[in-house]
Parts: structure tokens; sequence; C-alpha cells
């Protein structure tokens, strides 16, 4: 049960620093901003596979049922990798997807990332899962 927690204080450091300094800092120090965004593209979907594969160890423990804020974080990132993600690459080229342009998915996959981060915030403030 501890590994798991320290996997969890991983899992949570891991989706904030790619958020907040690895993929800024992509973006900063490659000129080619294409490149930039498959590099960053590429480490986001790493972190959806590692929360996936941290909800799935979570449920095979007997508290799985108060992991419920890092199945919202695992759910958020899967809809990111699995749903907005297509989108914002069909719409990054051919202009739109579904009615919205990449600058709109991206926010929306932004927006959804963040709330993966706070959720898993969330669940190590609270102290949730033990």
């Amino acid at each position: 049960m501890r590994a798991f927690r320290i996997l969890l204080v991983l899992w949570a450091g891991s989706l904030w620093s790619v958020a907040l300094i690895v993929a800024p800092t992509l973006f900063h120090a490659q000129p080619d901003q294409e490149l930039a965004g498959m590099l960053a593209g590429r480490l986001f979907s790493i972190e959806a596979y590692l929360g996936i594969a941290t909800a799935a160890i979570a449920l095979l423990l007997p508290d799985r049922g108060k992991f419920w804020w890092g199945y919202a974080a695992a759910a958020l990132l899967a809809s990111n990798l699995w749903v907005i993600g297509p989108r914002m690459a069909r719409a990054h080229l051919h202009g739109m997807a579904w009615g919205l342009g990449f600058g709109a998915w991206h926010g929306i996959a932004a927006l959804l990332y963040g709330c993966a981060c706070i959720a898993m915030t969330l669940l190590i403030w609270n102290d949730d899962f033990r």
C-alpha cells in the first residue's frame, strides 16, 4: 500500500511538471513549434497511460472505493487521449473538426488536463486513499 501511495505522488508530480515546466520549456527551447507540439503531445499521452495503469492497479486494492479522484483524473486523461486528441489533430490538419478549430480543441484539452491535475491534488491533499 505504501508503494502505491508513492506511485500516486509521483504521478501527481509528473502531471504538474509536464503541464507547468516541461511542455512550456519545449515550446520555448524548440524553434520548430510543430515538433515541440508533437513532443508535448507524446508526453501528455504517456501521462494518460500512466494514469490508466495507476487506476487499474487501484481497482485491485482493498480501499479502491476511496480512489474516486484518481479515477476521475484517469478518465479525464483518457478522454483527452482518445476523444479530444484525434479531434485536435484533425482540426490541425483540416482547420476544423466538429465545428471547432485547433485552438478551441487545445483549450478543451488543457482544461481537462488541468482538472486531472486538480483531481490528483485533491486526492493527495484530502489523504482519501489509505
